[in-house]
């Protein structure tokens, strides 16, 4: 069953979260590369307080036709944008964490000559808590493929960033007679262990490798934690804004704008899923026997400066299809679709024109 929704946040909502950012206790520091610093911090929280309008985010989302489905036990929320033009490509746009929907925003003109179809992760924002187990990636590619049939869509493309962009290639894998095909911003593949594979790899391959290992060395603890025990930090999310607001802006690169980091953690607090997304981790650490084998389906990547840099040799080793791989330069980074949406659109759409031709 589908029905329509509308973003309607109660005003004492606002005012209880206005309230909480302004009693923060703030902890102590020393100088050095603890982790997020509190200059960072204490900035977000004042343009959470001082400037930023929730009423100008749900004007916005609101502004596109949204609606819930109930698949598989849970409560999936989404955006529907059909385009003017009745022979559209649809597609299914999935975001990734600590993003949501919002991440769409800059996109969605862009990509007018397709039906669009953006939900929230199951447990992430409107889709609310999840309220079963096992919300993996594979389960969500089956999810999606079963809200593309419910809209009527038998063909379509799958398109992802982040967690979108491992969702994206196992609904491929697993519908690949329905998929059209995947557009991602990153291939996540890794080194399987032979040491044949780093023989003559390029510089720029070798910087990619350079890259990922200084971010498994400083940055990772965020994954290990929510893929192990990620119930003990949603106690602490859940019960303060400026917490969540460390937390989920660690991964929000400093050339974001204000706007983009708070309307995001904003979702997050405003409905209670800080702790649900962050099972999303744990769900795939502990799928057990998953699909194996490269993927079949037209797959491209469109990978931005500042990003995960996938390397070609591995790629090819986990999709069998690759047919569009370009690397842009310049503003985009981890987050291209809010930062560089004329580029991803214009990839998006060469690719989709050239799987069909």
């Amino acid at each position: 069953m589908i029905r329509p929704f509308r973003v309607e946040v109660s005003q004492n909502q606002l005012d209880e979260l206005s309230a909480r950012l302004r009693r923060a206790n703030w902890p102590s520091e020393l100088p050095g590369d603890y982790g997020v610093s509190g200059e960072r911090v204490r900035a977000l929280q004042r343009y959470w307080l001082e400037k930023f309008d929730w009423r100008a985010v749900e004007d916005r989302l609101n502004a596109y036709p949204q609606f819930v489905a109930e698949i598989d036990g849970e409560e999936i929320h989404f955006l529907h944008v059909r385009s003017e033009r009745p022979d559209a490509t649809a597609l299914v746009l999935t975001h990734g964490w600590p993003g949501s929907v919002l991440e769409f925003f800059e996109l969605i003109p862009k990509l007018s000559d397709f039906h669009l179809v953006i939900p929230s992760l199951p447990g992430f924002g409107f889709s609310g808590p999840t309220r079963s187990p096992g919300w993996n990636r594979w389960r969500i590619a089956r999810a999606w493929a079963t809200l593309m049939a419910e809209l009527g869509y038998e063909r379509f493309g799958a398109v992802g960033n982040d967690a979108g962009a491992l969702v994206s290639p196992e609904i491929g894998r697993e519908f690949p007679e329905r998929v059209i095909g995947v557009h991602v911003t990153q291939l996540f593949a890794f080194p399987s262990g032979d040491p044949s594979e780093f023989q003559n790899l390029s510089e720029a391959d070798q910087a990619a490798l350079a890259h990922l290992q200084w971010f498994y060395e400083n940055k990772m603890s965020f994954n290990q934690l929510h893929s192990q025990q990620p119930q003990t930090l949603a106690f602490a999310l859940a019960d303060s804004p400026v917490g969540l607001l460390a937390w989920n802006g660690q991964l929000f690169d400093e050339s974001l704008d204000d706007e983009f980091v708070v309307a995001n953690v904003a979702l997050y607090w405003l409905t209670g899923t800080s702790g649900s997304a962050m099972r999303l981790y744990y769900e795939d650490a502990h799928a057990g026997v998953t699909p194996s084998g490269p993927t079949t389906v037209p797959t491209g990547l469109a990978m931005f400066e500042g990003d995960f840099q996938s390397v070609r040799r591995f790629a090819d080793r986990e999709h069998a299809n690759i047919v569009s791989w370009n690397a842009y330069s310049g503003p985009g980074g981890h987050y291209a679709a809010h930062q560089a949406s004329d580029v991803l659109a214009a990839d998006i759409t060469r690719f989709f024109a050239e799987t069909q031709s």
